[in-house]
């Protein structure tokens, strides 16, 4: 479903496509000097208007798929990384190692190593604030990707390590952690893409200037200079009525 804002920008676009109507029905009459009022040069901006309007739809469905495929593709790590502590776990490998695979873990699991100590209740000044505690919790995808990646470090680092399932071999895991990295990287592009997208399609509709709610307003001054305030030319282009500039 639309969103209030997109539904404001397209209800805009579709006036201004009134607006232009209305002008193109007033036949010769209609005839201001300014290049830019010019039937010619409104139809020109309206389909650069709805260019822009489906751009920024474009740019968002790419943003919502990759997005989408991110998510899928970090849901497993969770889960993938337990079972690669618990494979290493069976190993000979050095305790300090499984401990250090261990607290990697705890990271990409968004949790502590230990539990941390509560603030004493029954500190000396009871006026005093409490005292606040620093979130352990290390959940951003480029945190993930980066404890996912000194995971794998520490394996391959491991001989000990050589475990028969595919998902949980090194070379499996260097192939899942470079598409990690690629699906984030994906999103990162298609966030620059949907936020041009944006700002091209609030310049074609909100410039001060050349933007189309501007360009209808001096539209409606053009159409009341020529047929008169009280006219009914000029009240059906004053009964349209365009919102201001909305954010996303």
């Amino acid at each position: 479903m639309a969103s209030t804002s997109e539904t404001g920008h397209s209800k805009n676009v579709a006036t201004f496509e009134d607006l232009i109507s209305f002008c193109t029905g007033y036949g010769a009459t209609y005839n201001p000097s300014r290049a830019a009022l010019k039937l010619p040069a409104l139809n020109t901006q309206n389909t650069a208007a709805n260019t822009a309007m489906q751009a920024v739809k474009v740019a968002k469905t790419n943003f919502d798929n990759a997005t989408n495929a991110r998510e899928i593709t970090f849901k497993q790590l969770k889960s993938l990384s337990t079972k690669i502590i618990n494979a290493l776990a069976s190993t000979e490998a050095t305790e300090q190692t499984i401990d250090d695979a261990k607290t990697t873990n705890n990271k990409i699991q968004g949790k502590r190593a230990k539990a941390k100590d509560k603030p004493d209740a029954n500190a000396a000044d009871p006026n005093a604030p409490t005292p606040k505690t620093i979130s352990a919790s290390q959940q951003s995808y480029d945190k993930l990707i980066d404890h996912f990646a000194q995971l794998v470090a520490t394996l391959t680092a491991e001989p000990k390590y050589t475990p028969n399932e595919n998902e949980l071999k090194v070379t499996s895991l260097n192939t899942l952690l470079t598409d990690l990295k690629a699906k984030n990287t994906a999103v990162i592009s298609a966030t620059t893409a949907l936020s041009n997208a944006r700002i091209a399609r609030d310049k074609a509709l909100y410039d001060e200037t050349t933007g189309i709610l501007a360009i209808a307003q001096d539209v409606k001054q053009y159409v009341k200079s020529l047929y008169g305030a009280s006219s009914p030319q000029y009240k059906q282009v004053t009964a349209l009525k365009f919102t201001k500039r909305q954010t996303q």
